[in-house]
């Protein structure tokens, strides 16, 4: 059993889906009416104002802050294409970018800040601490600070954290309202409410609360930010966000048909449920999850208040790879180490999309409780 934070369980629905006969994106209408419905529950489960037509110029005016017109489109790529895509797209040299960041995945936009030439200045706190609200005060406060763009990460699904982006925004919309903001809400879409309609470029992906294969990066672009890349004028391909602004005349390239299939079907599921239910059904597994960690003397990586409800990472030093090795062998289940220097002192149980169920979460922390 595959209970990792992405990629997730598929579930039967979906594997169906993939399995019927391949349609041909470049030359069948059908594809272009699937791929419209797929942006339309995107934009449902965004909770965005889409039209669905792939011509992001009809989808609002000024796509600021707190309006909730964007548009919605699906990338033919892994996730993290997502991040780099929206950097690749809105930096160039000279662009002050502030990355408020907790986690690998906050300083990974500014790694891909300076790969495009972006100055990117990291507001930083420890993996195990909330975002640095005060410290971001003080960027945004200091002299000469005359930032372009802002990114964060609302799950950081390394440490299981999920992060007070609304405070984020909160500030920075008070010391510059015209300032654009990225947000990879990739670990938490589907799973958590996410307020999109304040963020300029919000991101997700297909193999984590939706359940479906990875492939896919998906992005809610407000019109602020389309202006913004059209100045820019990016060069790139895969890692551009403007070629899918308007899909009307066909796509930029060759899309991956069976992933855009799989999602939709994916998504079919969760709007069929309910995106209450969903959220409400993330969170009552995610709390007995814990409630079972307890039990096992097992500690969250971050305080309760500020762990996701779609992943738990538990504390266990120096045992993570030993456990996970055993868990596999032994019970054929499938949980994540942590990424980076605390790799082997964390295990993931990913209680995400289809396996954000009561009894996943306990037969998994039985099998867990046999192995410690």
């Amino acid at each position: 059993m595959l209970m990792t934070p992405g990629p997730t369980a598929v579930p039967e629905p979906v594997r169906d889906a993939m399995s019927r006969e391949l349609i041909n994106p470049d030359v069948d209408p059908r594809f272009r009416e699937i791929y419209d419905r797929l942006t339309e529950r995107l934009a449902t489960v965004y909770g965005v104002d889409s039209g669905g037509s792939g011509d992001a110029g009809g989808a609002g005016d000024a796509g600021g802050a707190g309006d909730a017109a964007r548009d919605v489109v699906a990338l033919g790529g892994e996730g993290i294409l997502g991040l780099e895509a929206a950097v690749a797209s809105l930096v160039e040299p000279g662009t002050e970018v502030l990355c408020l960041s907790n986690g690998p995945y906050g300083e990974g936009f500014a790694d891909f800040v300076e790969s495009y030439g972006g100055e990117a200045t990291l507001v930083a706190a420890g993996h195990d601490e909330p975002l640095p609200l005060d410290a971001l005060d003080d960027a945004l406060a200091a002299d000469g600070a005359d930032f372009d763009l802002a990114t964060m990460v609302h799950c950081e699904t390394p440490t299981g954290t999920l992060n007070d982006v609304g405070s984020a925004l909160d500030r920075i919309e008070a010391a510059d309202p015209e300032l654009l903001t990225v947000v990879d809400a990739v670990s938490s879409l589907g799973g958590v409410e996410v307020p999109t309609d304040r963020i300029d470029v919000c991101l997700g992906a297909s193999q984590k609360c939706f359940s479906a294969p990875p492939g896919l990066a998906t992005a809610a672009v407000s019109d602020r930010a389309w202006a913004a890349m059209e100045e820019r004028d990016p060069h790139e391909l895969y890692a551009n966000f403007l070629p899918f602004r308007d899909v009307r005349d066909g796509f930029p390239y060759t899309h991956l048909t069976t992933e855009v299939v799989a999602l939709d079907a994916a998504l079919g599921l969760l709007l069929d449920e309910g995106l209450d239910a969903v959220r409400e059904r993330h969170a009552t597994a995610a709390a007995r999850c814990r409630e079972r960690g307890a039990e096992l003397g097992l500690e969250p990586v971050p305080d309760p208040e500020r762990s996701s409800p779609t992943v738990t990472a538990f504390e266990v030093p120096g045992r993570a790879e030993a456990l996970q090795e055993r868990l596999r062998e032994e019970h054929d289940i499938t949980l994540a180490t942590g990424l980076g220097d605390g790799a082997g002192d964390v295990l993931r149980v990913g209680h995400m999309g289809h396996n954000a169920r009561v009894e996943r979460v306990e037969e998994t922390m039985d099998a867990l409780a046999d192995v410690l």
